[in-house]
């Protein structure tokens, strides 16, 4: 696989899988970012789901430089 599309395919899901992540554990503190309006609750749920997506993004790339270092 190219290396910039793997990149790409990991940066991707760390993101995204961060953010589900974030969304869920949102849902169960009582965040909710898809809450209709601009209320505390729907200001915690965006807030938690961009921390969650740079995580997740954090992850995939140490685990990528991880990868690559033992390869």
């Amino acid at each position: 696989m190219h290396p910039l599309l793997f990149e790409g395919l990991t940066d991707a899901i760390g993101f995204v899988g961060g953010v589900l992540l974030a969304y869920w554990v949102g849902l169960l503190l009582g965040f909710d970012p898809l809450a209709q309006g601009y209320g505390g609750s729907a200001i915690g749920g965006i807030v938690l789901a961009g921390l969650g997506g740079g995580g997740g993004l954090q992850l995939a790339r140490r685990w990528r430089k991880a990868r690559s270092k033992g390869a």
